[in-house]
Protein backbone atom coordinates (compact mmCIF):
# COMPACT_ATOMS: atom_id res chain seq x y z
CA UNK A 1 0.00 0.00 0.00
CA UNK A 2 1.42 3.57 -1.27
CA UNK A 3 2.26 5.39 1.94
CA UNK A 4 0.18 8.82 2.26
CA UNK A 5 2.22 11.82 3.39
CA UNK A 6 2.15 12.92 6.92
CA UNK A 7 1.76 16.71 6.13
CA UNK A 8 -0.02 18.51 3.15
CA UNK A 9 1.65 20.60 0.89
CA UNK A 10 0.42 23.77 2.51
CA UNK A 11 1.97 22.42 5.71
CA UNK A 12 5.13 21.50 4.18
CA UNK A 13 5.16 25.47 3.18
CA UNK A 14 4.71 26.59 6.30
CA UNK A 15 8.05 24.71 7.44
CA UNK A 16 9.68 25.73 5.00
CA UNK A 17 8.40 29.33 6.79
CA UNK A 18 9.62 28.22 10.11
CA UNK A 19 13.36 28.08 8.29
CA UNK A 20 13.53 31.21 6.96
CA UNK A 21 15.58 34.04 7.99
CA UNK A 22 13.19 36.87 8.35
CA UNK A 23 15.18 39.17 10.28
CA UNK A 24 19.12 38.81 9.71
CA UNK A 25 20.19 41.44 12.38
CA UNK A 26 18.62 38.71 14.82
CA UNK A 27 20.75 35.31 13.18
CA UNK A 28 22.88 33.14 15.39
CA UNK A 29 24.49 30.08 13.65
CA UNK A 30 24.94 28.47 17.07
CA UNK A 31 20.62 28.70 17.45
CA UNK A 32 20.36 26.80 14.54
CA UNK A 33 20.43 23.04 15.17
CA UNK A 34 21.57 20.81 12.53
CA UNK A 35 19.96 17.56 13.50
CA UNK A 36 16.22 19.83 13.76
CA UNK A 37 13.08 18.34 12.19
CA UNK A 38 10.67 20.21 13.96
CA UNK A 39 8.82 17.64 15.38
CA UNK A 40 8.27 15.65 11.93
CA UNK A 41 9.06 12.12 12.52
CA UNK A 42 7.74 10.39 9.25
CA UNK A 43 8.51 6.80 7.95
CA UNK A 44 10.85 6.84 4.97
CA UNK A 45 7.87 5.91 2.97
CA UNK A 46 5.89 8.68 4.02
CA UNK A 47 9.15 11.40 3.91
CA UNK A 48 9.30 9.97 0.08
CA UNK A 49 5.58 10.49 -0.57
CA UNK A 50 5.49 14.04 0.28
CA UNK A 51 8.64 14.93 -1.72
CA UNK A 52 7.00 13.49 -4.38
CA UNK A 53 4.24 14.91 -4.44
CA UNK A 54 6.03 18.33 -3.50
CA UNK A 55 8.29 17.62 -6.87
CA UNK A 56 4.93 17.49 -8.96
CA UNK A 57 3.39 20.46 -7.99
CA UNK A 58 6.69 22.26 -8.29
CA UNK A 59 6.89 20.82 -11.39
CA UNK A 60 3.31 21.88 -12.31
CA UNK A 61 4.04 25.49 -11.38
CA UNK A 62 7.50 25.30 -13.42
CA UNK A 63 5.20 24.40 -16.39
CA UNK A 64 3.13 27.64 -15.74
CA UNK A 65 6.14 29.80 -15.05
CA UNK A 66 7.31 28.71 -18.94
CA UNK A 67 4.61 29.50 -20.91
CA UNK A 68 3.58 32.78 -18.94
CA UNK A 69 7.68 34.00 -19.57
CA UNK A 70 7.60 36.86 -17.07
CA UNK A 71 9.46 35.74 -14.14
CA UNK A 72 13.05 34.27 -13.63
CA UNK A 73 13.87 32.24 -10.37
CA UNK A 74 17.44 31.76 -8.93
CA UNK A 75 17.83 29.61 -6.25
CA UNK A 76 20.97 29.62 -4.79
CA UNK A 77 23.34 26.81 -2.77
CA UNK A 78 25.33 27.38 0.08
CA UNK A 79 27.18 24.93 2.21
CA UNK A 80 30.26 23.28 3.68
CA UNK A 81 31.30 19.87 1.87
CA UNK A 82 29.16 17.30 1.94
CA UNK A 83 25.91 19.17 3.03
CA UNK A 84 24.16 17.19 0.80
CA UNK A 85 23.64 20.23 -2.20
CA UNK A 86 24.04 17.76 -4.64
CA UNK A 87 21.72 15.16 -4.19
CA UNK A 88 18.97 17.91 -2.74
CA UNK A 89 19.05 19.24 -6.09
CA UNK A 90 19.03 16.33 -7.85
CA UNK A 91 15.69 15.11 -5.98
CA UNK A 92 13.65 18.04 -5.71
CA UNK A 93 13.98 19.05 -9.36
CA UNK A 94 13.67 15.17 -10.28
CA UNK A 95 10.57 15.73 -12.03
CA UNK A 96 10.97 18.80 -13.33
CA UNK A 97 11.49 19.38 -17.39
CA UNK A 98 15.14 19.83 -17.94
CA UNK A 99 14.10 22.27 -20.32
CA UNK A 100 12.59 25.22 -17.92
CA UNK A 101 15.68 24.40 -15.20
CA UNK A 102 19.51 25.36 -15.80
CA UNK A 103 21.83 24.10 -13.34
CA UNK A 104 25.11 25.63 -12.54
CA UNK A 105 28.08 24.58 -10.26
CA UNK A 106 30.81 27.04 -9.80
CA UNK A 107 33.97 25.61 -8.88
CA UNK A 108 37.36 28.06 -8.19
CA UNK A 109 37.57 30.78 -10.86
CA UNK A 110 39.23 30.53 -14.04
CA UNK A 111 41.52 32.66 -15.33
CA UNK A 112 39.11 34.42 -17.81
CA UNK A 113 36.87 34.50 -14.54
CA UNK A 114 39.43 36.25 -12.81
CA UNK A 115 39.59 39.07 -15.23
CA UNK A 116 36.29 40.11 -14.70
CA UNK A 117 35.02 41.36 -11.28
CA UNK A 118 33.44 38.89 -8.93
CA UNK A 119 29.91 39.22 -10.26
CA UNK A 120 30.35 38.27 -13.28
CA UNK A 121 30.86 34.93 -13.70
CA UNK A 122 27.21 34.24 -12.30
CA UNK A 123 25.50 37.21 -13.80
CA UNK A 124 26.29 35.61 -17.47
CA UNK A 125 24.69 32.46 -16.04
CA UNK A 126 21.41 34.08 -14.89
CA UNK A 127 18.49 32.09 -15.77
CA UNK A 128 16.38 33.55 -18.47
CA UNK A 129 12.62 35.01 -17.78
CA UNK A 130 10.44 31.85 -17.92
CA UNK A 131 13.07 29.38 -16.19
CA UNK A 132 14.38 28.36 -12.83
CA UNK A 133 18.25 28.94 -12.86
CA UNK A 134 19.78 26.52 -9.90
CA UNK A 135 23.43 27.93 -8.97
CA UNK A 136 25.43 25.19 -6.39
CA UNK A 137 27.83 27.56 -4.95
CA UNK A 138 27.43 31.39 -5.92
CA UNK A 139 29.17 34.66 -5.55
CA UNK A 140 28.47 34.18 -1.78
CA UNK A 141 32.07 32.63 -2.21
CA UNK A 142 33.39 36.00 -2.54
CA UNK A 143 32.29 36.34 1.23
CA UNK A 144 32.55 33.26 2.45
CA UNK A 145 35.70 30.81 0.89
CA UNK A 146 37.53 34.05 -0.43
CA UNK A 147 37.35 35.48 3.38
CA UNK A 148 38.89 32.61 5.22
CA UNK A 149 41.65 32.01 2.37
CA UNK A 150 42.93 35.88 2.12
CA UNK A 151 45.32 33.80 -0.82
CA UNK A 152 42.48 33.53 -3.02
CA UNK A 153 41.70 37.52 -2.98
CA UNK A 154 44.95 38.34 -3.42
CA UNK A 155 45.03 36.23 -6.49
CA UNK A 156 42.51 38.14 -8.01
CA UNK A 157 44.80 40.96 -9.15
CA UNK A 158 42.87 44.02 -7.63
CA UNK A 159 44.30 47.35 -7.29
CA UNK A 160 46.09 48.14 -4.07
CA UNK A 161 43.85 51.18 -3.40
CA UNK A 162 40.71 49.13 -3.66
CA UNK A 163 41.83 46.32 -1.29
CA UNK A 164 40.89 47.73 2.16
CA UNK A 165 39.70 46.99 5.66
CA UNK A 166 36.04 47.31 4.78
CA UNK A 167 36.58 45.22 1.20
CA UNK A 168 34.24 42.17 3.03
CA UNK A 169 31.31 44.55 3.91
CA UNK A 170 31.84 46.32 0.59
CA UNK A 171 31.15 42.90 -1.46
CA UNK A 172 28.47 42.20 0.94
CA UNK A 173 27.15 45.96 0.23
CA UNK A 174 27.75 44.91 -3.72
CA UNK A 175 25.54 41.29 -3.13
CA UNK A 176 22.71 43.56 -2.15
CA UNK A 177 22.95 45.94 -4.56
CA UNK A 178 22.95 43.08 -7.38
CA UNK A 179 19.98 41.28 -5.78
CA UNK A 180 18.52 44.75 -5.55
CA UNK A 181 18.45 45.11 -9.24
CA UNK A 182 17.38 41.67 -10.14
CA UNK A 183 14.22 41.56 -8.24
CA UNK A 184 13.58 44.82 -9.56
CA UNK A 185 14.19 43.60 -12.67
CA UNK A 186 11.21 40.52 -12.38
CA UNK A 187 13.65 37.55 -10.83
CA UNK A 188 12.68 35.36 -7.64
CA UNK A 189 15.11 34.69 -5.52
CA UNK A 190 15.85 32.70 -2.88
CA UNK A 191 19.05 31.55 -0.67
CA UNK A 192 19.74 28.07 0.78
CA UNK A 193 22.55 27.72 3.32
CA UNK A 194 22.51 23.48 4.15
CA UNK A 195 23.79 23.67 7.51
CA UNK A 196 25.19 20.48 8.37
CA UNK A 197 27.16 19.44 11.63
CA UNK A 198 30.98 19.07 11.92
CA UNK A 199 30.32 15.33 13.53
CA UNK A 200 28.01 14.39 10.57
CA UNK A 201 30.19 16.16 8.00
CA UNK A 202 33.16 13.85 9.46
CA UNK A 203 30.34 10.90 8.65
CA UNK A 204 29.76 11.53 5.44
CA UNK A 205 33.48 11.51 4.85
CA UNK A 206 34.42 8.44 6.45
CA UNK A 207 31.34 7.02 4.00
CA UNK A 208 32.81 8.04 0.66
CA UNK A 209 36.12 7.30 1.83
CA UNK A 210 34.66 3.72 2.17
CA UNK A 211 32.95 3.13 -0.09
CA UNK A 212 35.09 3.11 -3.76
CA UNK A 213 32.17 4.52 -5.99
CA UNK A 214 32.16 7.63 -3.88
CA UNK A 215 36.07 8.01 -3.53
CA UNK A 216 36.26 10.39 -6.30
CA UNK A 217 34.05 12.82 -4.26
CA UNK A 218 36.71 13.30 -1.75
CA UNK A 219 39.50 15.71 -1.82
CA UNK A 220 41.88 16.67 0.69
CA UNK A 221 41.23 20.40 0.17
CA UNK A 222 38.08 19.08 2.22
CA UNK A 223 40.10 18.27 5.29
CA UNK A 224 42.05 21.77 4.80
CA UNK A 225 38.25 23.67 4.85
CA UNK A 226 37.36 21.20 8.15
CA UNK A 227 40.65 22.95 9.95
CA UNK A 228 39.06 26.97 9.33
CA UNK A 229 35.58 25.67 10.66
CA UNK A 230 34.93 28.17 13.13
CA UNK A 231 36.33 30.70 10.65
CA UNK A 232 33.68 29.76 7.97
CA UNK A 233 31.01 29.19 10.37
CA UNK A 234 31.23 33.19 11.68
CA UNK A 235 31.73 33.99 7.68
CA UNK A 236 27.96 32.75 6.83
CA UNK A 237 26.88 33.83 10.07
CA UNK A 238 27.95 37.53 9.19
CA UNK A 239 26.63 36.94 5.51
CA UNK A 240 23.48 35.83 6.55
CA UNK A 241 23.12 38.91 8.81
CA UNK A 242 23.46 41.40 6.33
CA UNK A 243 22.25 39.38 3.17
CA UNK A 244 19.14 38.72 4.19
CA UNK A 245 15.93 41.26 2.65
CA UNK A 246 12.25 40.47 2.63
CA UNK A 247 12.85 39.52 -1.63
CA UNK A 248 16.15 37.70 -0.96
CA UNK A 249 15.73 35.66 1.86
CA UNK A 250 17.91 32.76 3.31
CA UNK A 251 16.23 29.40 4.13
CA UNK A 252 18.54 28.10 7.02
CA UNK A 253 18.22 24.03 6.29
CA UNK A 254 19.36 21.76 9.20
CA UNK A 255 20.78 19.35 7.34
CA UNK A 256 22.23 16.85 9.30
CA UNK A 257 18.80 14.37 8.22
CA UNK A 258 18.91 14.78 4.36
CA UNK A 259 15.07 13.89 4.28
CA UNK A 260 14.02 16.62 5.98
CA UNK A 261 16.49 19.24 4.06
CA UNK A 262 14.75 18.34 0.52
CA UNK A 263 11.54 18.78 2.37
CA UNK A 264 12.33 21.76 3.35
CA UNK A 265 13.78 23.01 0.71
CA UNK A 266 11.13 21.97 -1.61
CA UNK A 267 8.65 23.50 0.53
CA UNK A 268 10.34 27.29 0.25
CA UNK A 269 10.47 26.30 -3.80
CA UNK A 270 7.20 25.64 -3.75
CA UNK A 271 5.79 28.23 -1.53
CA UNK A 272 7.74 30.71 -3.50
CA UNK A 273 6.78 29.72 -6.89
CA UNK A 274 2.94 29.94 -5.55
CA UNK A 275 3.34 33.07 -4.36
CA UNK A 276 3.76 34.65 -7.93
CA UNK A 277 0.55 33.47 -8.68
CA UNK A 278 1.34 32.31 -11.61
CA UNK A 279 -1.23 31.57 -14.39
CA UNK A 280 -0.94 30.57 -18.60
CA UNK A 281 -1.20 33.33 -21.06
CA UNK A 282 -4.69 34.11 -22.33
CA UNK A 283 -5.14 33.51 -26.02
CA UNK A 284 -5.99 37.23 -27.83
CA UNK A 285 -9.89 36.91 -29.09
CA UNK A 286 -8.66 36.93 -33.01
CA UNK A 287 -6.00 34.63 -32.58
CA UNK A 288 -8.86 32.25 -30.64
CA UNK A 289 -10.87 32.29 -34.20
CA UNK A 290 -8.08 31.59 -35.99
CA UNK A 291 -7.27 28.45 -33.73
CA UNK A 292 -10.96 27.20 -33.99
CA UNK A 293 -10.81 27.17 -38.00
CA UNK A 294 -7.33 25.31 -37.56
CA UNK A 295 -9.07 22.91 -35.13
CA UNK A 296 -12.09 22.30 -37.96
CA UNK A 297 -10.04 21.58 -40.78
CA UNK A 298 -7.76 18.87 -38.65
CA UNK A 299 -11.22 17.52 -37.38
CA UNK A 300 -12.40 17.10 -41.00
CA UNK A 301 -8.88 15.52 -42.19
CA UNK A 302 -9.02 13.10 -39.26
CA UNK A 303 -12.69 12.08 -40.44
CA UNK A 304 -11.95 11.50 -43.43
CA UNK A 305 -9.20 9.53 -43.28
CA UNK A 306 -11.26 7.16 -40.51
CA UNK A 307 -13.38 6.63 -43.14
CA UNK A 308 -11.28 6.13 -45.80
CA UNK A 309 -9.82 3.11 -43.69
CA UNK A 310 -13.40 1.74 -42.50
CA UNK A 311 -13.91 1.41 -46.64
CA UNK A 312 -11.12 -0.26 -46.89
CA UNK A 313 -11.39 -2.79 -43.87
Amino acid sequence: MKAKPSLSLDGLIRLADRCTVTDGRDFRIDKVKTDETKGLSPSKEEAEALLKDAVAEIAAQQETLYAQNEWGVLLIFQAMDAAGKDSAIKHVFSGVNPQGVQVHSFKAPAPEELDHDFLWRTAVRLPERGRIGVFNRSYYEEVLVVRVHPELLRAQRLPAPVVTKRIWAERLDDINAFERHLVRSGYLIRKFFLHVSREEQARRFLKRLEEPEKRWKFSLGDIRDREGWDLYMKAYETTIRNTTTPDAPWIVVPADRKWFARLVIAGAILGALKGLELHSPSVDPSHEQELNAVRETLLAEVGARRKVGAKRR
